[in-house]
């Protein structure tokens, strides 16, 4: 009976939540609506929006603002061009929509932005499972942020997907070098000491403390990584 209470209780309290959390979407959208009516020279406004939308997975709504507000601001001034591109871009690729997201991308000119812009481009890349064009592009942008994890990340797993375990272990350990505990790093670094014949499970060991969920995803990726052990260990036989 106990039991059932507690259970009807965290019902009840995770349902409260939700309705509260909601709510407080409801209101900010309504905010919003209500900025641009009062404020319609403001692209701000329809790029907070539009990104709002984009956070409830509203692709289609997010995706006619920014053009909206494209053909509105567009003309006006570059930097407010290339981000309203920028927001487009980051709706396509959370949509799936990869050569929406890498046409838009390619579009923007200002410096900064271009190199988040980069980013994106090589996150589409490796979304289509495209190694070597997101190398290219994540590259680019280690080169203006050497220190970066996300950045050295991506570039690590791209030289990791394209069979450059050396390349790849020395990307990770530029990670772990600044994050010493961080999981994705380290258990891909573990992979990379796998096939280098290096000593490994103190690799795997943290990654499975840090991050149980990412240890867990990943074990196909050990799995493959093993075969090909085996199977570079059968040849030379």
């Amino acid at each position: 009976m106990t039991n059932k209470n507690q259970i009807k209780n965290n019902h009840e309290k995770y349902m409260q939540q939700r309705d509260q959390e909601e709510q407080k979407v409801t209101e900010a959208v309504h905010k919003l609506v209500l900025q641009i009516d009062k404020d319609p020279d403001n692209y701000l406004h329809y790029y907070e929006l539009a990104t709002l939308l984009l956070d409830l997975k509203n692709y289609e709504q997010a995706e006619e603002l920014l053009l909206k507000a494209l053909g509105l601001f567009g003309n006006q001034d570059k930097l407010v061009h290339d981000k309203l591109v920028y927001g487009l871009g980051n709706v396509y690729y959370a949509a799936d929509e990869y050569d929406k997201a890498i046409a838009q991308f390619q579009l923007i000119n200002d410096e900064n932005l271009k190199t988040d812009a980069f980013m994106m481009i090589a996150q589409s890349y490796m979304a289509k499972g495209d190694s070597n064009r997101a190398l290219v592009f994540a590259l680019y942008v280690q080169g203006k942020r050497p220190k970066d994890i996300e950045t050295n990340l991506l570039v690590a797993d791209n030289l990791l997907a394209s069979g450059n375990f050396s390349q790849a272990g020395n990307f990770y350990d530029q990670v772990i070098s600044v994050d010493k505990t961080n999981g994705m790093a380290n258990f891909n670094r573990g992979l990379v000491a796998m096939v280098n014949g290096e000593p490994y499970n103190h690799y795997f060991e943290i990654a499975k403390q840090s991050d149980p969920q990412y240890f867990k995803n990943s074990q196909q990726k050990l799995a493959d990584i093993e075969t090909f052990i085996k199977t570079n260990e059968h040849k030379d036989n």
